[in-house]
């Protein structure tokens, strides 16, 4: 079997790349090594779902395989991943599984696993899962089956918590909510509306096949407008599973991950609550960012591309906020992975306390110009060997040297080779960028997407 997780969970094309039968297994594999890493029961597994129409099928396939390993099973519903994440810590499960493809169309679905401590699989419990599903020979004990049973009274926990973090009223402010079709569809318009403020939603009606369609944290042109012709103080644009949050200000300009990091680390320094003086960004975090943290003495600490290896990177250095640029953004202090509603959240309530407008905060920052390219490939496996293309990379990054940087990468969810070049000189680095895209594209029969 190919490898089966990426960057963010397994995720794929349903019925072709995620069927029900691989959802079955994967329920039966993850009840197995529960019942060995946890040696007496009960094991109690939270599931959760967002928009699209293909889950609740997944949903009952993996619920199915997680029951025939004597697995209690409590079905949330259309919870956010970091709301499942949240509960599966707070409420005492054994493990938790959130069915959804986050930001990419609804032909596509996902399945991403987390801990009982509220924190993604590391890569070596991934890997592990991959090990035992390959092996065909594996024997499944029989077991008494576990319950099954539909519990949606816990989103309503995640909820509460939420309105409580900030003792702030946002009376007064109007706010642009893109909701993606997803699965914050409802619970961000409640608790935005319930603290005060003057809500307009848009995208807030899923129908199973329209999540993220020219909407939601990818698609901001939409929210752009809306801000500007409401004369709202703030748009936000969530993704399909709540987890990342891009904004827009009070002009439509946008706002982006990078930005609302360096926000709120001031906030933090200002409260006393920055940990250690430090953020973790990712290698893809614009040189902007820091710059502006440099000129208040904070550090950046760079991880690996993936909310988890951001949090991973703040575990390790013992900072209290981390994010990426395309809206991940992880208060630590407040839950295990990047949630959308916090951010929202916290970004509303310092333009509250402030007093300033969004484009006055986001002006503290220069964004770096950046090209970004993405090539599509059919297979991304070795590209990386392949010397013509290490070549290109190398003349490329001593055209730059100290003007700049230099990533290429795999996307670890889509078969996608992905070129990010940043600097100054945004004619050097759109030559740069067009070059390397120019020789994946002969050496791995690439196309430009």
């Amino acid at each position: 079997m190919k490898k089966l997780f990426g960057t963010d969970g397994i995720r794929g094309v349903v019925n072709k790349d995620l069927t029900t039968e691989l959802a079955f297994r994967l329920g039966r594999v993850f009840g197995l090594i529960i019942e060995h890493k946890y040696l007496t029961g009960p094991w109690n597994v939270l599931v959760g779902r967002d928009t699209r129409l293909s889950c609740e099928a997944l949903e009952g396939a993996l619920s199915s395989g997680l029951a025939s390993q004597g697995v209690n099973v409590s079905l949330v519903g259309i919870i956010p991943t970091p709301g499942l994440a949240f509960l599966t810590r707070t409420e005492g499960f054994t493990a938790g599984v959130m069915i959804s493809a986050s930001h990419n169309p609804a032909e596509y679905n996902g399945i991403k696993f987390v801990s009982h401590n509220g924190f993604k699989l590391t890569d070596e419990e991934e890997s592990e899962i991959e090990r035992v599903i390959d092996y065909d020979q594996i024997r499944f004990p029989d077991k008494q089956r576990g319950l099954i049973e539909r519990d949606t009274t816990l989103s309503t926990k995640y909820l509460e918590y939420l309105k409580q973090i900030e003792k702030i009223s946002l009376s007064g402010m109007k706010v642009v909510l893109d909701l993606a079709n997803g699965a914050t569809y409802s619970i961000a318009l409640e608790l935005f509306s319930a603290l005060g403020a003057n809500v307009v939603p848009i995208s807030n009606k899923p129908d199973g096949t329209n999540i993220n369609l020219n909407c939601g944290s990818t698609h901001l042109d939409t929210l752009q407008k809306i801000v500007v012709a409401h004369q709202a103080d703030v748009g936000l644009a969530f993704d399909g599973d709540g987890d990342r949050v891009l904004a827009v200000d009070e002009n439509g300009e946008m706002v982006d991950g990078d930005q609302i990091v360096l926000i709120e680390a001031l906030e933090l320094t200002r409260s006393g609550k920055l940990r250690n003086n430090t953020v973790v960004g990712t290698v893809l975090s614009n040189y902007g960012v820091e710059a502006a943290l440099q000129k208040h003495h904070i550090t950046l600490k760079r991880a690996a591309v993936g909310d988890r290896y951001v949090v991973a990177e703040m575990v390790g250095s013992g900072a209290s906020l981390g994010g990426e640029q395309s809206g991940h953004v992880i208060f630590l202090d407040y839950n295990t992975t990047g949630d959308g509603l916090i951010t929202g959240l916290k970004l509303l309530a310092t333009l509250k306390r402030s007093g300033r407008k969004l484009s006055a905060l986001a002006a503290e920052m220069e964004r770096y110009p950046q090209v970004q390219l993405n090539m599509s490939v059919r297979s991304t496996k070795d590209w990386d060997r392949n010397l013509a293309i290490q070549t290109a990379i190398s003349i490329a990054e001593r055209h730059i040297q100290g003007k700049g940087r230099i990533v290429v990468r795999a996307s670890g969810t889509e078969p996608l080779i992905r070129i990010m070049v940043e600097g100054k000189d945004f004619s050097l680095i759109n030559q740069l960028a067009r070059d390397i895209a120019n020789t994946i594209q002969t050496e791995v029969n690439a196309s430009r997407l």
